[in-house]
């Protein structure tokens, strides 16, 4: 059940909830604790009527609890003191690590959020005090919270065997914000809007045009030539054509659809490539159309919701592609297709989740939800993924290629070694990297600093110029290489587009040492971790895309050639 408390309307003096969700240092935003894990002091209000944590916010580390202090609708409060904290020496200790680590917690008031600083140290950084007076100032639209803010005083210093007394205010004031417009003041238009912004996609959609015309150029004038030279070939008689020198894409005609090596992985990766790409296009239109960002954990949940419901779309296509290949355990490719995402992201969470819990982290994933996802695996994605598998396998699991396959295989001549696929691989990646790392900057600040991210417009461009830009780089790589009579083509299109990943996690790397200031083993590991399933999963994505495009440009131009 998700309770939604912001859509409660209020009546006068009824209860409102202040919850404290977590502390943790400013520079490492997924190092979160419990906020009474430090030795603050709750109010002594302890009823409380409602809380439900849903799936998106446990994996997030949400973790409200009731903070005790009695607020009531447009009932104002003087200075009162909720509670006193008897400051032994373990206690100042506790304080004194946060505020040299500069802690500040978070809280929520109908689901919105408030952000305050523990205390400060003075200039020598000798003594160090502790901000001890809350005054929340709340702005009310009608029956409806629409405005927080904190503001900390009562600056105290931290002397071992005193007793702290901490207090709390609240005023309230009428406010013309709509309710639907209670968290624009939360986004920040000035960085997400900025020129170099609409810049980037200005620059990324050029390189797309350039891109596309230099594709369809080669692509028309070159094979147009390929064409009439293979027709001209067709007229010579044979003794001519034996000692002329063929050369270029039509020699490997016998070998071009011939099955690519480990079938069964390959198709795996296309399967799990093409459901990424669908999860993408839909997450970001729901994203487009409702503002995820107004509910804790939402766009999480709204994710593994549709990463679940699309799993038809990984079993259809690798279930096709794996029976056209000629594969005979398909139920063995089902299953890895159906896992291979879950289980590397499950396999990070978890490693990740040990350094959680030897921390006490907040982010330590509860049993409860491991088992909650588990159960989607098991229950959801893998009856889904048959479904779809044997869709693929009935509908288009025939191989109608438009040539015959030779029973022996065609020996690869020598060739220049920037021809060499391993070569094209590394370069494949460039320029679609090169039309998104603007982008990238944007999402990664968004996601590891304190920065909400809300142009989903500009994230649905990127994904189709990424896509374009993909496609028409991977048909010019395996033109070249067909053309080098070199017919192994499949992974060379799927691993020169997913190439790209390589250049995002090495720029992850520049982004972590010269864009933030995150420190210690948790929040390093966190961040490496969580980069490297998302490199991995981009990666994936794009090397689907780019082998669905060269597969069938190359269908296309070994349709039109006249084969004896």
């Amino acid at each position: 059940i998700v309770f939604l408390s912001s859509l409660l309307q209020y009546t006068d003096k009824e209860e409102v909830v202040l919850w404290m969700n977590t502390v943790g240092p400013y520079h490492n935003r997924q190092e979160t604790y419990k906020y009474f894990s430090l030795p603050f002091c709750a109010g002594s209000k302890k009823t409380i009527s409602h809380y439900h944590e849903t799936l998106g916010e446990a994996l997030q580390g949400v973790e409200l609890e009731f903070s005790g202090l009695d607020i009531k609708f447009k009932d104002e409060v003087m200075q009162t003191t909720y509670c006193e904290i008897d400051l032994d020496k373990a206690k100042k200790d506790a304080f004194v690590y946060a505020i040299k680590n500069h802690y500040w917690y978070q809280m929520y008031i109908d689901d919105l959020p408030i952000w305050g600083i523990v205390g400060e140290a003075d200039e020598n950084g000798d003594d160090h005090y502790l901000w001890t007076y809350k005054k929340l100032e709340i702005g009310f639209n009608g029956n409806r919270i629409v405005d927080v803010n904190l503001t900390s005083e009562g600056k105290v210093k931290l002397v071992p065997n005193t007793k702290i007394p901490m207090s709390y205010s609240v005023k309230w004031k009428k406010s013309d914000v709509k309710f639907e417009d209670r968290f624009d003041k939360y986004l920040d238009p000035s960085f997400f809007q900025h020129r170099i912004h609409w810049f980037s996609i200005f620059n990324s959609f050029m390189m797309v045009i350039f891109l596309v015309g230099l594709v369809s150029m080669i692509l028309m004038r070159t094979l147009r030539k390929d064409y009439a030279r293979y027709s001209k070939e067709e007229e010579m008689d044979d003794m001519d054509r034996d000692l002329g020198d063929e050369y270029g894409w039509k020699q490997v005609h016998g070998d071009v659809f011939r099955p690519s090596s480990h079938p069964l992985i390959f198709s795996s990766l296309i399967g799990s490539g093409c459901q990424i790409f669908s999860v993408s296009l839909i997450v970001i239109i729901v994203a487009m159309v409702e503002d995820l960002y107004t509910e804790r954990g939402s766009m999480l949940s709204t994710a593994i919701f549709v990463y679940a419901a699309t799993s038809p779309v990984n079993g259809y296509f690798g279930g096709s592609l794996y029976a056209k290949q000629g594969g005979r355990r398909w139920i063995k490719q089902m299953f890895i297709g159906a896992f291979m995402i879950p289980a590397m992201v499950c396999g990070t969470a978890f490693f990740i989740n040990f350094i959680a819990i030897y921390y006490h982290a907040s982010r330590a994933i509860p049993f409860g939800t491991m088992v909650a996802v588990c159960c989607i695996c098991f229950f959801v994605i893998l009856p889904l993924n048959l479904v779809g598998t044997i869709l693929g396998r009935n509908l288009s699991g025939q191989p109608n290629f438009p040539c015959r396959v030779n029973a022996v295989p065609r020996p690869i001549p020598e060739k220049k070694w920037f021809m060499e696929p391993a070569v094209i691989v590394c370069l494949g990646g460039i320029l679609p990297f090169g039309s998104i790392f603007i982008e990238m900057y944007f999402i990664f600040t968004s996601f590891w600093a304190y920065k909400i991210y809300y142009v989903y417009g500009f994230m649905m461009l990127v994904l189709v110029i990424l896509c374009i830009v993909t496609v028409c780089v991977t048909i010019v790589c395996t033109y070249f290489l067909l053309n080098a009579e070199d017919y192994r083509w499949q992974w060379t299109s799927f691993l020169s587009a997913a190439s790209t990943a390589v250049y995002v996690y090495m720029y992850s790397f520049y982004y972590y040492f010269f864009k933030t200031k995150m420190y210690g083993l948790f929040q390093t590991s966190f961040y490496f971790g969580y980069m490297a399933v998302f490199s991995t999963a981009l990666g994936i994505m794009c090397g689907a895309v780019g082998y669905m495009g060269t597969s069938a440009f190359v269908r296309k131009i070994y349709t039109n050639v006249k084969i004896d």
